[in-house]
């Protein structure tokens, strides 16, 4: 598409100079005074704060700690912290152009100082021939590989040179021709002249958020970069490619199959790139009329599940930061009025753009781009929301909101949990989906699949003989049917062999009453078969029946049923889900062919649990 565009419209001939401004420099204090006035305070609390921690050390046995023990953390705290200190520091001089300087001039050399700006947990060479990680602990200075934070660092660097120039001149004209010739060794350079990094979609297909989310501060680097326009067009011209490529492995129903968190680095990366097109060709490249990018950007508003809640399978938490004035620039760009409103209101502070990792482009964006006008809230029609190609249904009934999805094990980021299922009642949680933890180097490795989250044990499904579901592409929900209550799907190909599923049918069916849930196939032997359902609330549990809260979940006379407590330890599982999450299991008899019947209703008053959460 973009390609295609730029084919019949030569990119050179479409890029406009004043474009490559892509923010207002500090010295435009008309600029900044108008914009900044209402972030003042916060400005000023972030430079304070940063200002009493010193500059971490970014060492060579922090990195290598991931290697050795599989730490990400030992070398992403200073990582990270030093560029947040430094996103302070810039923004504390554009807001206040008497404060000093020294922290803004001493967080530009030190990490243009640093070896590489790749973190250790992506250190992976992709040239060809070059050692394995665990062969290759430390970066090759001679081989700079671009990562997500590599690029995001370039941005970082990029505006600081392009907002405060005028005070990083003042102490040496050395420093902004060091942020350009590091950019252009470390990110342009590589990025112009090798096909080799998966993300680009040379040689990978299987591509995600890395792509959009890279490409976004590349362009960054690009148009602030003193280059000719030729060059700069080269550059547009050689992302588009690659921006074409991530396109055609994405549904056309706009799902992500990383989960609504992965948004804010996939179809809000993809708007970063599309709002910097629009702006360096003067509006010239414009796709806004495009049904499947329509789609993308609205993902949101569909995942959403009120409250800060959104639906979580996946990698994904439970309630993610998403960047709120991203969603409102899209619902403002695509004429989606649902996902302008959720945008504003979720927008958040400038913080919430830097303390994750640090988006400076989003600060800045939320900084120059005023909300929306607050509007009265009308009660609008319950959600009803398909995605055919991710396979996952949102349904609201009454008092009940439920996600369900089909879908495969091999999905990007992916959890073994076809056919599983979210159940909200009254805005709150009740059956879950326990979502993500810190990531370490287990999360990406073979090992993956010991992780207990990512397990199909821990999901809302069924285990024949303790055999769960399995992963890879094979082990999927086929002959997936929306239906006007729910889902309809067969799950026996989800499971491997040692489960020995001859056939299984799973009907989800939501009402105002509550949720019916009907499971019903045959083995090749008889086994003892144990449903699990992740509980937000300690259940209380009788003979059918099991209270948690407000609700009760009834199965099948003649099963047992026992409650496990998982303790939330995981610091960022711990922000969705703080103190415990309990596992139901309810194991009925050995049998050959089985059904299995469980309502999930609203409790009576004498039913209701007597444990919190």
């Amino acid at each position: 598409m973009f390609t295609e565009y730029l084919q019949n419209h030569p990119a050179e001939k479409l890029l406009r100079e004043e474009g490559r401004r892509l923010y207002p420099p500090a010295s435009d204090r008309e600029a900044w005074d108008a914009a900044a006035e209402a972030w003042l305070p916060e400005i000023r609390e972030l430079a304070e704060k940063y200002r009493g921690i010193p500059w971490p050390a970014r060492t060579a046995g922090g990195f290598l700690e991931f290697s050795r023990g599989g730490s990400r953390q030992a070398d992403e705290k200073p990582y990270f912290t030093r560029r947040r200190k430094l996103c302070a520091a810039l923004l504390e001089q554009c807001a206040f152009p008497g404060a000093d300087a020294g922290d803004l001039i001493d967080g530009v050399w030190m990490i243009c100082e640093e070896t590489s700006w790749v973190i250790s947990a992506h250190n992976v060479n992709p040239i060809p021939g070059a050692p394995a990680p665990k062969e290759y602990p430390l970066p090759d200075p001679e081989k700079p590989y671009v990562d997500l934070f590599s690029a995001q660092t370039g941005m970082i660097l990029a505006l600081c040179g392009a907002l405060a120039g005028e005070k990083l001149d003042e102490a040496s004209p050395v420093i902004r021709r060091r942020i350009r010739d590091e950019i252009r060794r470390r990110i342009l350079t590589p990025f112009m002249e090798t096909d080799d990094f998966w993300w680009m979609g040379f040689k990978r297909k299987d591509l995600n958020n890395w792509t959009p989310w890279i490409l976004s501060n590349i362009l960054v680097c690009a148009c602030l970069d003193p280059m000719p326009g030729k060059e700069l067009a080269g550059v547009l011209e050689r992302a588009c490619g690659m921006l074409d490529r991530y396109l055609d492995v994405l549904p056309e129903d706009g799902g992500c199959d990383e989960g609504a968190g992965y948004w804010n680095m996939a179809g809000g990366a993809l708007l970063d790139c599309l709002c910097l097109m629009e702006r360096i060709t003067g509006g010239a490249m414009s796709f806004r009329e495009d049904q499947k990018i329509r789609n993308i950007m609205a993902f949101p508003r569909k995942a959403e599940l009120g409250g800060g809640w959104f639906v979580n399978f996946a990698d994904c938490d439970a309630r993610p930061f998403i960047s709120g004035e991203r969603m409102e620039r899209a619902g403002e760009m695509f004429g989606d009025p649902g996902l302008a409103a959720l945008g504003t209101r979720m927008r958040g502070t400038i913080e919430d753009q830097l303390k994750d990792v640090p988006h400076l482009t989003r600060a800045l964006d939320l900084i120059f781009h005023p909300p929306l006008a607050a509007r009265e809230e009308k009660e609008g029609t319950p959600k009803d929301e398909y995605l055919p190609d991710l396979q996952v249904r949102i349904l609201e009934k009454g008092r009940w909101t439920l996600a369900c999805k089909g879908g495969h094990n091999a999905e990007s980021h992916n959890h073994n949990d076809a056919g599983s299922f979210i159940l909200f009642g009254d805005g709150e949680p009740v059956i879950v989906d326990a979502g993500n933890m810190v990531y370490t180097a287990k999360t990406f490795s073979e090992e993956r699949y010991t992780l207990w989250n990512v397990r199909g044990a821990y999901h809302n499904l069924p285990m024949f003989g303790g055999a769960e579901e399995k992963e890879g592409p094979e082990h999927r929900a086929r002959e997936v049917r929306c239906t006007p209550e729910g889902m309809e799907m067969d799950l026996a190909a989800a499971y491997g062999e040692d489960a020995g599923v001859r056939s299984f049918r799973r009907s989800l069916r939501l009402t105002r009453e509550g949720l019916a849930v009907t499971d019903a196939g045959e083995l090749e032997a008889e086994k003892e078969i144990t449903w699990i359902f992740m509980l937000r609330e300690q259940p209380c549990i009788g003979r059918g029946k099991a209270a948690a809260g407000r609700f009760v979940l009834e199965y099948p006379e003649g099963c047992d049923a026992e409650a496990e407590e998982i303790r939330v330890e995981d610091t960022r599982m711990a922000r969705n889900w703080p103190g415990s999450l309990w596992r139901l299991k309810i194991r009925c008899p050995k049998t050959k062919t089985f059904r299995g019947e469980f309502t999930l209703r609203a409790a009576a008053p004498e039913e209701e649990g007597k444990h919190g959460a």
